[in-house]
C-alpha cells in the first residue's frame, strides 16, 4: 500500500532485529508522570464524544464501514495541522462543534498525508515544520499508550578482517549495503568475504517479505546484494533519491483531480546477469503481481503493492481474467508510468510512490504470459488467472519461484550461485553485468560466502577465518569482546561503528490478554529500571529510550526543547495506581484483591475469544466467569528467545521483581528459537503457529533502516488490512468513529 511494501519495509524492520527497525529528551519530564503541554489554547472537554467502548459488544459484532470506521476516514480531511490543541501531551481537535482526541492512526496518516503548508501561518508554512510536529504528537502518544518498553538504545560494532577497504556503515546503511563499496586489499588475502548473521537464511532470497509483515534480516541481506538498479535509491545517510545510473528522464506532474503522476525512463543498456535486457516491463511487474488475488494466494497474505496507485480496487478485484491497471502506464519500452491516488496525496515522502525495481518477468508471470497496454492501462496477458479446481495455477509457482535460485537472472550486483538449505548457507558471486550504484560505484568482491554466526562463538570464528565480518554488535561484554580481538590483533583486524538507530525492546501481541489494555503496559514500564537496564547491557556504550525515535533524526532535533514524554521512572506506587485505576482490583473470585494476582472485570468489548480463553501458560491462572462477569489474571505470557542476554536480564529485571510481583502481576515464559518467536508473536500458520492465542510478550529489537519515519496504516483498526500493515497489535480507542449507536 502506501510504501512499496518490499522496499520501504526497510523503514521499520521490526523483528529483523539482529541486523535491523531507534531516545532522553531535553524536555522530557523529571517526574514519572507527564507534565501538561506548553501553553494550552484551551483546555480540551473531558465529556466524552461516543459512548464508551464498555457500554457496545464486541468489536467483533461489528463491521468496519457500517457500524465504525477510522476517525482519519471521518474526519481527516477537515483537518488541519493549526487545528491542533495539546493537553497533558495529547492531542485534541473540534470539527463540527464536536471534540475528537486524536489516536495513532490519525496522528501516524496525519504525520505524512497532512502536509500541505498553511499559507500565512509562520509556524507551519513548510511541508517540515508541519511534518516535525505531528511526528511530536505522534511519539507523544506512543509514550503515553506505551506500545512497547524501550529498554536500550546503543552502538553498533562491525569488527572485520583487515584485508576489506572502504567499509562504511551507517544507522541505514548495513553490511549488505557497504560491502558493494568495498575492496579488498589481496596483498592481506583472497579477493573473497564471508559475511555471518545470527539470524537463519530461509531461503526466501527473491522477496523477502513474501507472506509476513517482516523480512527475515538475513534473507533481506541477501536479497539486497542480489537485487538492484531501482529508480530511487538509498544513500548512506538512508535519504531516497533518483538513482541516475537508471533513470535517463523522470517528470512528476501534479493532476487536477488531485492525482500525481511520475514519469520515468529507464536507460536502455541495462541489462540481468545473464546478459538478457531489462526494460519498463521489468520494473513494473512486481506491481502487477502483487496486487492480484492470485499472487494473495500463493503468500497467503494480500502484499497489495499497487494501492496508491489509481485503478487499484479495479485491478485487484479482478479474479479470473486480467483488466487494465489503469494508473500504471507501459508507455515504450523503456517508459513507464505510475499515477499516485488522490487518497495518498499530498505525501510527505512521495519520491517513494516511484521507486520501482527490475525484476525477471518470467519469475512472477510464467513464460506464456507477458506485459501489455492497450492503452488503457499495463495488465497481464495470457493465463495468468488460470485456474485447477479453487486454485490458480500461478499460485503454486510463484511461491516455488521466489525460493528458486538458480532459474531466473538477478539484477543487482551479485547473482546466488548457492543455497544450502541444510547447513543454512548462501555464496553470492560477482555480477559482471551490472551497470553500477547511483554512484557509478562496480563492486570488486569476486565472492561472497553467507553463513550462520552463533553469538557465543562468532570472536572465535573471526580469528580463525571462519567469518570475515562480525555486523551489529551490541551490548556491553559483546562489544569489549570484539574491541578486545581488533587491540589484541590491529593488523589482521579493524573496526567501525555507528550510533544506533533503534533499541531493543520488550514488545507485545496486544490485541488479547492483559496487555490489551493499556494501563498494564503502563505499569509494566512502571515495573523495570530502564535505565539500570541499559547501562548493564550497553556496558556503557548506551542510553535508556523513551518512544521510537533515533536522536539523529531532523524530527527528533527539531522537537528535543519541546516534546513532552513520560519517562516512566521505575517506581512501584506508579504502577499499582494504573492499575488500579484500570480496573485491576479484584480477585480470582471477583472480589476485592488484597494480594496475590489481580484480576480484572472485562466490559462488554473485551469478551472477545481470545479474551475469554486466555491462560497462563502452566493453566494455573485463566479467564474465570463469576456470575455473570469474567475475569481475568494480571499473567503474562512472555516468549523469550534463547542464547539471548535481553532474555536473561529480563528474567531478573522483570518476571522475577520484586516489584512485579507486589503489584500483583506474574510473569510466565517460555524459550525458544527466533523463527517460533516470529510465529507466534505473527500468530502466522504459514510459519508454524498452530495456536491458541498464548504469548503477548515478546523480546527482540526494531531498527529504522531508513531515514524515511513513516508509520501510516501501521495503526489500523480496519480488519481488512490488519494482517498485513499492523505494527503494534494495538487498536487505539480514539481511532474508532462510530456511524452505529452501541
Amino acid at each position: 500500500m502506501k510504501k512499496n511494501l518490499a522496499k520501504l519495509l526497510a523503514l521499520l524492520l521490526a523483528l529483523a532485529m539482529v541486523a535491523t527497525l531507534f531516545v532522553g529528551c531535553k524536555g522530557n519530564t523529571e517526574e514519572s508522570n507527564p507534565t501538561d503541554a506548553t501553553d494550552p489554547t484551551t483546555e480540551p472537554s473531558t465529556d466524552p464524544t461516543e459512548p464508551p467502548a464498555a457500554e457496545r459488544g464486541p468489536l467483533s459484532d461489528y463491521e468496519y464501514g457500517t457500524d465504525y470506521i477510522s476517525l482519519y476516514e471521518a474526519i481527516g480531511d477537515q483537518v488541519t495541522v493549526d487545528m491542533v490543541e495539546e493537553y497533558d501531551g495529547l492531542a485534541y481537535v473540534t470539527v463540527d462543534g464536536v471534540e475528537y482526541e486524536l489516536g495513532e492512526d490519525f496522528l501516524s496518516m496525519a504525520m505524512v498525508y497532512k502536509t500541505e503548508p498553511i499559507e500565512g501561518n509562520e509556524a507551519f508554512d513548510t511541508a517540515d515544520e508541519i511534518y516535525n510536529y505531528w511526528w511530536k504528537l505522534y511519539i507523544q502518544r506512543w509514550n503515553y499508550l506505551a506500545a512497547e518498553v524501550p529498554l536500550y538504545s546503543n552502538q553498533y560494532y562491525h569488527v572485520f578482517n583487515s584485508k576489506l577497504q572502504n567499509y562504511k556503515v551507517s544507522p541505514y546503511w548495513g553490511a549488505a549495503n557497504a560491502i558493494v563499496d568495498a575492496t579488498i586489499d589481496t596483498e592481506k588475502g583472497s579477493n573473497s568475504i564471508i559475511l555471518g548473521n545470527t539470524t537463519d537464511l530461509s531461503g526466501s532470497f527473491r522477496f523477502a517479505t513474501f507472506g509476513k509483515n517482516t523480512p527475515g534480516a538475513a534473507d533481506l541481506d541477501i536479497q539486497t546484494m542480489s537485487s538492484g538498479l531501482g529508480t530511487v535509491e538509498t544513500d548512506v545517510t538512508g535519504a531516497y533519491a533518483w538513482n541516475p545510473t537508471v533513470v535517463v528522464n523522470h517528470e512528476e506532474q501534479n493532476n487536477e483531480d488531485g492525482t500525481k503522476t511520475f514519469t520515468i525512463q529507464i536507460a536502455d543498456d541495462l541489462v540481468f546477469s545473464d546478459g538478457s535486457p531489462i526494460t519498463a516491463k521489468n520494473y513494473i511487474v512486481h506491481t502487477l503481481v502483487f496486487s492480484t488475488p492470485v499472487a494473495a494466494e500463493a503468500a497467503a497474505r494480500d502484499h497489495m503493492a499497487g494501492m496508491t496507485v489509481v485503478g487499484y480496487d479495479d485491478y485487484a478485484a479482478a479474479t479470473d481474467a486480467a483488466v487494465p491497471f489503469a494508473g500504471l502506464r507501459l508507455i515504450d519500452d523503456y517508459t513507464f508510468s505510475v499515477t499516485i491516488s488522490a487518497d495518498y496525496l499530498p505525501y510527505y515522502y512521495d519520491l517513494t510512490y516511484a521507486a520501482f525495481t527490475p525484476e525477471f518477468l518470467p519469475m512472477w508471470i510464467g513464460e506464456s504470459c507477458d506485459i501489455v497496454d492497450d492503452g488503457e492501462g499495463a495488465y497481464i496477458s495470457g493465463d495468468f488467472y488460470a485456474k485447477d479446481g479453487d486454485s490458480y495455477v500461478m499460485a503454486a509457482a510463484i511461491d516455488a519461484n521466489r525460493m528458486d535460485i538458480s532459474t531466473f537472472p538477478y539484477s543487482g550486483p551479485y547473482t546466488v550461485t548457492n543455497w544450502d538449505s541444510s547447513a543454512l548457507t548462501a555464496t553470492l558471486t560477482l555480477n559482471p553485468n551490472f551497470k553500477g550504484t547511483p554512484e557509478g560505484n562496480k563492486p570488486s568482491i569476486e565472492t561472497i560466502s553467507y553463513i550462520k554466526v552463533i553469538d557465543k562463538t562468532q570472536n572465535e570464528q573471526l580469528k580463525k577465518g571462519e567469518v570475515d565480518v562480525l555486523c551489529d554488535i551490541t551490548g556491553g561484554d559483546a562489544t569489549n569482546a570484539a574491541l578486545a580481538i581488533v587491540e589484541e590483533n590491529p593488523e589482521a583486524f579493524s573496526t567501525t561503528y555507528y550510533d544506533r538507530a533503534g533499541y531493543g525492546k520488550l514488545g507485545y501481541r496486544a490485541d488479547f490478554g492483559p496487555v490489551y489494555f493499556t494501563e498494564v503496559r503502563q505499569a509494566i514500564m512502571y515495573s523495570i529500571d530502564r535505565n539500570a537496564f541499559a547501562q548493564q547491557f550497553t556496558g556503557g556504550y548506551g542510553s535508556v529510550v523513551h518512544g521510537p525515535y533515533y536522536k539523529g533524526s531532523a524530527a527528533y532535533l527539531a522537537n528535543e526543547d519541546t516534546i513532552l514524554l513520560d519517562q516512566y521512572a521505575v517506581s512501584e506506587a506508579s504502577a499499582i495506581a494504573v492499575l488500579e485505576e484500570g480496573g485491576w482490583i479484584y480477585n480470582a473470585e471477583g472480589g476485592e484483591y488484597t494480594e496475590g494476582v489481580r484480576y480484572k472485570k472485562l466490559s462488554k468489548a473485551d469478551l472477545t475469544e481470545a479474551n475469554l480463553n486466555y491462560a497462563s501458560i502452566d493453566g494455573a491462572y485463566k479467564t474465570v466467569k463469576v456470575g455473570d462477569d469474567y475475569y481475568m489474571p494480571l499473567v503474562i505470557n512472555w516468549f523469550c528467545t534463547t542464547d539471548n542476554n535481553v532474555s536473561e536480564m529480563l528474567k531478573t529485571a522483570w518476571a522475577g521483581s520484586e516489584i512485579t510481583k507486589n503489584i500483583g502481576m506474574v510473569v510466565q515464559y517460555t524459550q525458544g528459537d527466533f523463527n517460533t518467536l516470529v510465529a507466534e508473536l505473527g500468530q502466522d500458520p504459514a510459519a508454524g503457529y498452530t495456536g491458541p492465542a498464548l504469548y503477548s510478550a515478546f523480546n527482540f529489537a526494531t531498527g529504522f533502516n531508513s531515514a524515511i519515519y513513516d508509520f501510516s496504516w501501521n495503526w489500523t483498526i480496519d480488519p481488512s488490512m490488519w494482517d498485513s500493515y499492523t505494527m503494534f497489535y494495538i487498536k487505539d480507542e480514539a481511532d474508532f468513529y462510530w456511524l452505529t449507536e452501541g
